[in-house]
């Protein structure tokens, strides 16, 4: 790779954080007077907070401005179909559009002008040179193209020069013919689909460490990718180097992603500006603290962001990256959905992965029920035993009771031990989290 340049963008990628801060409150008065000026659901909102554009005199004073989420961007889609009145550009300037997944019964759709597009790619081609590739590489992209917002990011790859293979998510015996047939160097997924497609291989007779030529593997769409167990028990199984990204469908594909250093993921600063707070308060929290992610687009023009909740929970670092990039590091810890308050603890999903993935006696795979007891949060924790494993399942249940008592601070109600593939395997997203309270 030293023939090549060592950033995608060299200036704004490695820019001082003083000169990044100043660029971003530069952007962000321009962005917040264009949904002021172009969007009806920001001028009611921002007057009814008692603020407009020119109440920014300071990057803090964002803090003034009223919050988006969900709920609000659902609400104001049906306001006014197909678009909503949070866009601030007319349809006909619209020239893609995503969608969520529609989980709660109304998919929320994400527009995007022709500019918004191909920066958007941009973005992607940026993440991908950080994690490595190169126009000498083959990439597969085995992602959702059906309205899936990282859909499309396989055109980053290919504006990047790699050699792009458009699988999408089809069955496991075709992919696997795809990475024996055209032996591909990169492939994206998410974690649980990247470890399912190994254990698939292995059962059909092939060696995805001997066989086949990924030594790039990208996941997204779930914490496991920073997760250090789950990202060597992946790479063990592949001989290859797990980079995890982070998108979010209400704004873009992957706005952050992994460098080589993969000590968190760079989040794309010059689009999107990050803050923490407090999901209970709404206060800001400093950084480096655990707490809601919130974005704020900086450039993105068909539906400016301001201020939206993304659900997720985790942490900014604005210190140097050892790679030289200035842009901050965001940890994603899980969903603020799928957090249980257990004795006045929150208990994560990614906590108990922790765990399970560092127990070689285990297989890695677990499920995590909630349910009420005596008008209190409790949780129960099934796991399976490594193949070949013969332990006593008292002890292995005992252990894995400790080990998740020692990391977290409270123990689960009961562990079961099940025998080696007896969990669902995930195809794409894995549930863990069966809520019955």
């Amino acid at each position: 790779m030293s023939e090549y340049r060592r950033y995608w963008d060299t200036k704004i990628e490695t820019q001082p954080r003083a000169e990044l801060e100043a660029h971003q409150f530069a952007l962000l008065r321009q962005h917040l007077a264009l949904a002021y000026g172009e969007s009806p659901y920001y001028r009611d909102a921002f007057e009814q907070a008692g603020v407009t554009p020119a109440s920014l005199e300071r990057l803090a004073d964002l803090a003034r401005f009223p919050f988006v989420d969900k709920d609000i961007e659902r609400q104001r889609q049906l306001q006014r179909p197909l678009l909503g009145d949070m866009t601030a550009v007319r349809e006909e300037d619209v020239v893609f559009v995503s969608a969520s997944s529609g989980s709660t019964g109304v998919p929320t759709l994400s527009p995007f002008t022709r500019q918004d597009f191909e920066e958007f790619q941009d973005v992607q081609s940026r993440l991908f040179w950080a994690a490595g590739m190169r126009p000498t590489d083959r990439y597969v992209h085995a992602l959702n193209f059906t309205l899936f917002v990282g859909g499309p990011d396989v055109i980053g790859a290919q504006n990047l020069g790699a050699l792009c293979l458009w699988a999408g998510t089809i069955p496991s015996e075709r992919l696997l013919f795809i990475l024996r047939e055209f032996q591909p160097t990169v492939i994206w997924t998410t974690p649980s689909y990247a470890w399912y497609l190994g254990e698939t291989a292995l059962h059909q007779g092939i060696d995805p460490a001997r066989d086949l030529a990924i030594n790039r593997i990208i996941v997204a769409g779930e914490p496991g990718g920073s997760i250090a167990a789950t990202r060597e028990a992946i790479e063990s199984l592949w001989d290859a180097r797990v980079y995890d990204f982070f998108g979010i469908s209400d704004i873009f594909g992957a706005c952050a992603g992994m460098c080589e250093e993969r000590d968190g993921l760079h989040l794309a600063e010059d689009h999107i500006l990050v803050e923490v707070i407090d999901p209970a308060t709404l206060a800001p929290l400093p950084e480096g603290e655990r707490g809601e992610i919130v974005f704020t687009t900086l450039r993105k023009t068909a539906r400016p962001m301001i201020r939206f909740r993304t659900g997720d929970i985790g942490t900014v670092d604005k210190t140097p990256c050892a790679c030289g990039r200035t842009h901050a590091r965001i940890q994603i810890t899980g969903r603020r959905d799928d957090m249980l308050i257990v004795s006045g603890v929150n208990v994560f999903p990614s906590d108990i992965e922790y765990v399970v993935r560092n127990l070689p006696e285990l297989s890695g795979e677990y499920r995590i029920t909630a349910y009420t007891e005596d008008f209190t949060t409790r949780f129960r924790v099934e796991v399976e035993r490594a193949l070949g494993n013969t332990d006593p399942a008292e002890g292995l249940a005992e252990l894995v009771e400790h080990r998740i008592k020692a990391r977290i601070g409270v123990r689960p109600r009961a562990v079961a031990v099940l025998e080696h593939g007896a969990l669902p395997r995930a195809t794409h997203k894995a549930k863990r989290l069966i809520d019955e309270r």
